[in-house]
C-alpha cells in the first residue's frame, strides 16, 4: 500500500509541474514582452489599443510548414491595419492570377496607314496597368511606328470601360487631393498621373533649378522662387503651386495649338536643399494621358498632322486591333506594393481580381468577392473582414493580427512563397523599411547567415501596424503583426520595433515552474 501510494504521489507531482509550465507558458503568451509594454508607457499608448501576432512557422517532413503561438495579445480583435491590408491584396494576386500575370493596353483605330501616316483615331483600352510608366509608353511609341507609322492624323480617345465609373471617383479620406498616394483607379493610369517636380539648387549658380517627369507635351513652367539661407527641414511650407493655362502653344512648325499649361512655383527654397522631389495631381485624367501620350510620341520620333485634345469614348465596334501591349508582369508590380505601399497599384490589382474573374466593369465588391472566396479555398475563415479598396487607405478597413498571421503562414505552403516573401521591405535596406532597425541588426554582423526583418508597414493619422517576418539569430523563422489603433499611434513606431528586436533574440525563454 505505502508503494502505491509513493507512486501516486509521484503521478501528482509530475502533473501539477506539468500543469504549472502549462501555466506558465500560456502566461508568457499573453503578456507583452516588457520592453514593449515600457515604451507604450512612455508614449502614452494604453495596452488595450495594441494588438499583436507572433507564430513560429515550423518546416514538417511533409514539406509543408505550420505554426505554433509564441505571444498572443488581443490578437483575435478586429484592427485597422492601414496598408498592412496590402499583403491580403498581394498575396491573392500573386496566387490567383500568377507572377508573370502581365496587364494589356490595347491600342484601336478606326483608320487606316497609308505611306507612313495614320489617317484615322487611336482609341486607347485599357485594363488596369497600375506601371504604365514613361520607360514603357517609349515601348509602346516603338510598337507603333514599327507598324510602319510616322505621322497621326487623328485624334486620341480613351476607353475605360473596364472599371465601374464609381471606382474612378476622386474620393479621399483627409482631403488631400493633390497629394500622390489619394490617386484614385483608372484602367489608363498613366505614371500615376502625377507630376514629379525635382527642384534644387543649380550647380553652377546661385539659382533654383526645377525640372519633371513625365514629359508634357504642352507644359512649361514658370520659376518664382527665391533662394534663401536656410536647412533643408521643412522645405514644402515655403513654396506656393499653382497649375494654370495660359496664353495659347506654339508647336514646332510655328502653328498655334491648344492653350500652354503653366506650372507656376514662388516662395521660398533654402539653400541647404541639394535636391528634392515635389509631387502633385493636378491635372485630370484625359488631360494628363492625352500631353504625357503626344509627348512620347513626339520624343521617339513621331508627330502629329494636329496636336491630339483627347476624350473619353468606348471603341468603336467597326474599329480594329492595332496593338496590344503587355505591361511590367505582376511579380515586380507587388515588389512596388509592398516594399513602397503604393495605394493605388494596390487597389488597381483588387479590381483586376474582379475584372478577370468575374468581367467588366470591375468593382470594389467583385474583388472583395474574389479575395473571400479564395480565403475559403485556403481554409481560411476571416470573420469581420473588411475590404475597402484593397489598400488600406482606409477608416474601414479590418482584420484581426491573428487573420494577418494566418495568412502569413498560408503564404509559405504556396508556389509564390518566394515573390511575396522578397516583395516586402528588407529592415535596413530597402522600402519604408529602409531607416528602421540599423542599430539592432549591426549586432548580428558577425554571424554567417544574417537575422533579417522583412516587414510591410502601415500608418494612418491613429494609425501604425507591422506585419511580416522575422528570421532570427538561431534561424527560426517568426510571422509577426501587430497594430495599434489609437490617437497617439504615431509614436509607436519604438514599441514595434521593440518588439522586431525581441523576436531577433527569439523572444524570451519560457521560465520554468520549480
Amino acid at each position: 500500500m505505502r508503494t502505491d501510494y509513493r507512486r501516486s504521489l509521484k503521478w501528482l507531482m509530475a502533473l501539477s509541474w506539468i500543469g504549472a509550465c502549462l501555466t506558465v507558458n500560456a502566461a508568457s503568451m499573453n503578456t507583452i514582452p516588457q520592453a514593449v509594454a515600457s515604451s507604450l508607457e512612455r508614449n502614452q499608448i494604453p495596452k488595450d489599443a495594441l494588438s499583436i501576432s507572433v507564430l513560429e512557422i515550423e518546416p514538417q517532413k511533409t514539406g509543408k510548414q505550420t505554426s505554433k503561438t509564441l505571444l498572443n495579445w488581443r490578437a483575435q480583435e478586429l484592427m485597422n491595419p492601414a496598408s498592412a491590408m496590402k499583403l491580403l491584396t498581394t498575396l491573392s494576386g500573386l496566387d490567383i492570377l500568377g507572377p508573370q500575370y502581365r496587364w494589356r493596353t490595347n491600342i484601336y483605330t478606326d483608320g487606316m496607314v497609308r505611306q507612313g501616316t495614320l489617317k484615322g483615331n487611336l482609341y486607347l483600352q485599357g485594363t488596369g496597368d497600375p506601371k504604365l510608366i514613361p520607360e514603357e509608353l517609349a515601348k509602346l511609341m516603338k510598337a507603333l511606328q514599327a507598324l510602319g507609322i510616322q505621322k497621326i492624323d487623328g485624334n486620341l480617345f480613351f476607353d475605360r470601360s473596364a472599371y465601374a465609373p464609381n471606382v474612378m471617383e476622386h474620393n479621399t479620406i483627409d482631403g488631400e487631393s493633390l497629394r500622390a498616394y489619394n490617386v484614385p483607379p483608372d484602367p489608363l493610369l498613366y505614371a500615376f498621373r502625377t507630376l514629379s517636380f525635382q527642384i534644387g539648387k543649380s550647380r553652377t549658380a546661385d539659382f533654383i533649378d526645377i525640372r519633371y517627369t513625365p514629359a508634357m507635351s504642352q507644359l512649361q513652367i514658370d520659376n518664382q522662387m527665391q533662394l534663401v539661407d536656410g536647412s533643408c527641414d521643412n522645405w514644402k511650407s515655403n513654396i506656393r503651386f499653382n497649375l494654370d493655362p495660359e496664353g495659347v502653344g506654339i508647336n514646332s512648325r510655328g502653328s498655334k495649338t491648344d492653350p500652354l499649361l503653366t506650372a507656376q512655383f514662388s516662395g521660398a527654397f533654402p539653400s541647404g536643399c541639394k535636391g528634392v522631389n515635389y509631387n502633385v495631381v493636378a491635372l485630370d485624367a484625359n488631360t494628363f494621358l492625352t500631353q504625357g501620350f503626344a509627348a512620347a510620341w513626339e520624343l521617339a520620333g513621331g508627330s502629329w498632322v494636329q496636336p491630339p485634345t483627347g476624350k473619353s469614348a468606348t471603341v468603336p465596334l467597326a474599329a480594329r486591333l492595332l496593338l496590344q501591349f503587355e505591361g511590367i508582369n505582376l511579380a515586380d508590380d507587388v515588389q512596388d506594393i509592398n516594399k513602397y505601399s503604393n495605394n493605388v497599384m494596390a487597389r488597381q490589382l483588387l479590381l483586376t481580381l474582379a475584372l478577370e474573374k468575374m468581367g467588366k466593369p470591375a468593382t470594389t465588391a467583385n474583388g472583395d468577392m474574389v479575395i473571400q472566396s479564395w480565403l475559403k479555398q485556403q481554409g481560411l475563415d476571416f470573420p469581420g473582414l473588411v475590404i475597402e479598396n484593397g489598400s488600406g487607405l482606409s477608416r474601414n478597413e479590418a482584420i484581426s493580427a491573428e487573420q494577418m498571421n494566418q495568412l502569413l503562414v498560408a503564404a509559405r505552403n504556396l508556389p509564390a512563397s518566394e515573390v511575396f516573401y522578397n516583395s516586402l521591405p528588407l529592415a535596413g535596406t530597402d522600402g519604408t523599411m529602409k531607416n528602421r532597425l540599423m542599430i539592432q541588426l549591426r549586432k548580428f554582423l558577425h554571424l554567417k547567415k544574417k537575422p533579417e526583418v522583412r516587414i510591410k508597414t502601415g500608418s494612418l493619422a491613429d494609425v501604425r501596424a507591422i506585419s511580416g517576418y522575422v528570421l532570427s539569430k538561431s534561424g527560426k523563422l517568426y510571422a509577426v503583426s501587430s497594430f495599434i489603433n489609437h490617437p497617439n499611434a504615431w509614436r509607436g513606431l519604438e514599441a514595434h520595433d521593440q518588439l522586431l528586436a525581441w523576436l531577433l533574440e527569439d523572444g524570451p525563454e519560457p521560465k520554468q515552474a520549480r
